[in-house]
């Protein structure tokens, strides 16, 4: 049997990156919306490795939805925040499973947004929809023309409201980035996208 195509008429992931002044960024986007989310987000901040994290539980106390930290061999569920663990790349296959990696550092970090951004365009083509906020260096960048490059969806924080505007600069840099917004006006939108594709 041959698989099925993706449906284009509906959104079936969201992947965010953020970097320096992330946790803000995550508590802002994340805190706006409700536990009755229809599709997973996955989630690239850069952490430091040498410590233990505690990202999803301080996350976790902020918004609604689910928030761990990202598994091998997880399938992914609607209402979930996957975040990846430090020092490990995030990779996502079709039927929204999940792969954990130690490869080679991209851009100098590791989890890498690049890497996380090609595989949900490769998984999910134009039912994807990426996000990059504040943070340092160029990471997402390239996953953000892979993500447009299958039709998926693009929406980078203003890099004038960034505290950190390295990463949405980047982004927006590539001329694939659908919507460029305050970091308070990204939740509604994504919600608009993904509610809208549904009806």
């Amino acid at each position: 049997m041959q698989p099925l195509e993706p449906k284009p008429d509906r959104f079936e992931v969201v992947a965010v990156a953020s970097s320096a002044g992330g946790i803000h960024g995550l508590v802002t986007l994340l805190g706006t919306l409700g536990a009755e989310f229809p599709v997973p987000i996955l989630a690239v901040q850069h952490l430091d490795p040498r410590h233990r994290t505690v990202i999803a539980e301080v996350l976790g106390r902020r918004t609604d939805l689910d928030v761990k930290l990202a598994e091998d061999h997880e399938r992914t569920r609607p209402g979930t925040v996957y975040i990846a663990p430090p020092d490990r790349h995030l990779l996502v296959r079709p039927g929204g499973l999940l792969t954990l990696t130690d490869s080679e550092v991209v851009h100098f970090v590791r989890p890498s947004a690049d890497l996380l951004f090609e595989s949900v365009a490769g998984a999910y083509g134009p039912q994807a929809i990426a996000c990059v906020l504040t943070g340092t260096g160029r990471d997402g960048a390239m996953g953000v023309n892979a993500v447009k490059s299958r039709g998926g969806t693009v929406i980078v924080q203003d890099p004038g409201t960034a505290e950190f505007r390295g990463m949405p600069d980047a982004a927006v840099g590539t001329g694939s980035v659908d919507f460029v917004l305050p970091l308070e006006e990204i939740a509604a939108v994504i919600s608009g996208l993904v509610e809208i594709k549904r009806q």
